[in-house]
């Protein structure tokens, strides 16, 4: 019996003991990771509207509604804004670039988890060139990746309906 108080005591010790270095390594490394965070969505942007100077985020995070966009001569050229949705087995989440006639400059995949191999194949150029010069509202020209077409789909659709909020977002002054 008094075997069984000592392991215990010793388990729990090391699990203290465990939980308080992970604590302290996540605050060490809580700002570098924010860091991180933040130049790796700069880069994004970037990406999606390679002709801009400055992004403005329009709303407050957690709940950024979009980004205008200008360039060197603080002209207005467009909006960059994320959209996302489900689709084989994750969320998929994308970063859109729409210049100001609703046309797309670009798109980044950001965020998702589909399957290897199939689904992932949204994040190649391939896919993502498709959706260049593109009206935002159709996607008209845009080829789903056979044996991908949930993932394909859903990149699709979410990037229409968001298009669709922002423009009315927009045309209502926010």
């Amino acid at each position: 019996m008094k075997e069984i108080i000592r392991y215990g005591f010793i388990l729990g010790l090391i699990c203290v003991l465990a939980a308080g270095l992970l604590a302290g390594v996540n605050a060490l490394t809580r700002a570098k990771i924010a860091e991180q965070r933040q130049a790796e969505e700069q880069s994004a942007l970037k990406e999606v509207m390679p002709q801009a100077a400055k992004f403005i985020p329009i709303g407050q995070a957690p709940e950024l509604l979009y980004y205008k966009v200008f360039d060197s001569q603080e002209q207005l050229i467009g909006f960059v804004f994320k959209a996302s949705e489900k689709g084989y087995s994750s969320v998929i989440q994308t970063l859109v670039g729409m210049n100001l006639q609703g046309t797309i400059s670009a798109i980044k995949v950001i965020s998702q988890n589909e399957t290897p191999g199939l689904g992932m194949r949204i994040t190649e150029n391939k896919f993502t060139d498709q959706f260049k010069n593109q009206d935002s509202l159709s996607l008209s020209d845009v080829q789903a990746i056979t044996g991908a077409t949930i993932s394909s789909q859903a990149v699709m659709n979410s990037v229409i309906k968001k298009a669709q909020e922002i423009k009315e977002l927009i045309k209502n002054g926010k």
